[in-house]
């Protein structure tokens, strides 16, 4: 009768750790958010994209502000005043006899117009206002291209934390069915209290476990709420036939030529070091004289004069302008040096970008490539712990294993499972970041890694 009692404990073990494991790898299909959907509600909700998108507004201005410096300045100007004057002529030849105080008005406007004609600074500032505008549109795709990767990556972490309390409370029904089993057979006489022991503190292993995923799921979930403002559902998780593939091209230098070509950081960095170049030209351009076309029209009226006259006056005056600098105490030349050293550290700034785009692709790439090593050998790994934990469970119940050798087996398949999800999560991830590090990563890419996940009801 012991052990029939005994052998149904064990069996049903076996069937508790099989069961738990196998459920979410049944369902056909999911209720819940998918990548996609955080990834909408980031789009409208995430602070730093909305910033992103004002500064590219804002960056736009830059061109119009150029195209100004070629159009005329019109100034329009007024003034009003209220004079007192107190007068007396001396010597007897005077023709002015209108001695003592008097009291006049005068008001005044006029119009002035001035037009460049030749002025390199305008010149130069109008060709960094396109270099400018550009680089911000580039800057914009990036930010999103960013965002995309925050999405996936506190996505892809929600998830993990998710497995971790799922496995975690799995392995503590299982253990916690161990000790049941341990205590039982300790009553009867057929185990040891060392067998009880063991139990009772891989049990007690597996509440702090527990405890800490929890807190950690917290952490991940909070750090969805920071992208989108809100906290997030239940998540759709990663299909378990998931097939992952080598990149293609099949050739890390492929790809390196690729980033090299069109990494948006290295793109970034030129356009800055073609504005630092400009600005070398324009600081020059301080020694050159400039020409401008003016006019000017003004209208005075005076009520009176200190000599009694009143007067309206209409002047009109149209004609050139040209400066040409002599000294300027020595500015020039140091905003001149001062651009040089700043174009010099551009011309650093555009190879440091080259060869972080470069390790970036090569370690993505990588990522990739091991990635898809790494899950097929822990599929594998994980179909042996299964074999390994069944084949222990059973000699347990004949008594040639005891009862930790049962719960190390059941400690490695749970640690297998583990692995090979969070492996699954990185291949994955690996894909946007190899994507994002050669500058071609587009929502088209989220939409292929959001069909790996299990499909909405």
């Amino acid at each position: 009768m012991l052990a029939k009692n005994f052998s149904i404990h064990a069996l049903a073990l076996v069937t508790a750790v099989l069961c738990t494991h196998s459920v979410a790898e049944e369902l056909p299909s999911f209720s819940g958010q998918n990548l996609l959907d955080i990834y909408q509600t980031a789009l409208s909700r995430d602070p730093s994209w909305a910033s992103a998108r004002s500064a590219n507004l804002a960056a736009q201005e830059k061109l119009e502000q150029g195209k100004a410096l070629y159009r005329p300045t019109v100034k329009l100007n007024s003034n009003a005043s209220e004079s007192e004057t107190n007068v007396k002529y001396l010597g007897e030849g005077s023709v002015f006899r209108n001695e003592g105080r008097e009291r006049f008005n005068t008001f005044a406007y006029g119009i002035n117009v001035n037009q460049p004609i030749f002025r390199k600074e305008n010149m130069v500032l109008y060709e960094q206002s396109k270099l400018q505008v550009s680089q911000a549109d580039q800057q914009l795709i990036l930010a999103r291209q960013n965002l995309m990767l925050r999405v996936s990556q506190a996505y892809f972490d929600v998830l993990l934390a998710q497995d971790n309390i799922e496995l975690i409370n799995a392995q503590k029904s299982a253990i916690s069915r161990q000790l049941e089993q341990a205590n039982a057979n300790f009553e009867v006489g057929t185990s040891t209290i060392t067998d009880v022991n063991e139990a009772k503190a891989r049990y007690d292993l597996t509440i702090a476990q527990e405890i800490a995923a929890l807190n950690d799921l917290e952490i991940k979930k909070r750090a969805v709420q920071a992208i989108t403002g809100s906290m997030p559902q239940v998540l759709a998780p990663v299909r378990v036939d998931l097939q992952p593939k080598q990149p293609e091209p099949a050739d890390m230098d492929s790809w390196v030529n690729i980033a090299q070509q069109n990494s948006l950081a290295i793109a970034i960095q030129q356009q800055n070091l073609e504005i630092a170049t400009r600005e070398v030209e324009r600081a020059r351009a301080g020694h050159l004289p400039t020409l401008d076309a003016v006019a000017s029209y003004t209208d005075t009226r005076n009520s009176g004069s200190a000599n009694g006259f009143g007067s309206d006056l209409e002047n009109l005056t149209i004609g050139v302008q040209l400066e040409i600098p002599i000294y300027q105490g020595g500015a020039v030349s140091s905003r001149t040096r001062e651009a040089a050293a700043n174009m010099q550290r551009a011309q650093e700034d555009v190879e440091v970008a080259r060869r972080q785009a470069e390790l970036d692709t090569r370690q993505a790439y990588l990522d990739v490539s091991s990635g898809v090593a790494q899950v097929k050998a822990l599929e594998q790994a994980l179909a042996s712990s299964q074999s390994q934990l069944d084949s222990t469970s059973l000699g347990y119940e004949v008594g040639v294993r005891t009862s930790v050798d049962v719960l190390n087996a059941q400690q490695q398949f749970y640690s297998a499972k583990r692995d090979l999800l969070q492996a699954r999560y990185n291949y994955l991830l690996g894909a946007i970041r190899l994507k994002s590090a050669t500058g071609l990563l587009t929502e088209n890419d989220l939409v292929e890694i959001n069909q790996q996940l299990l499909a909405s009801r």
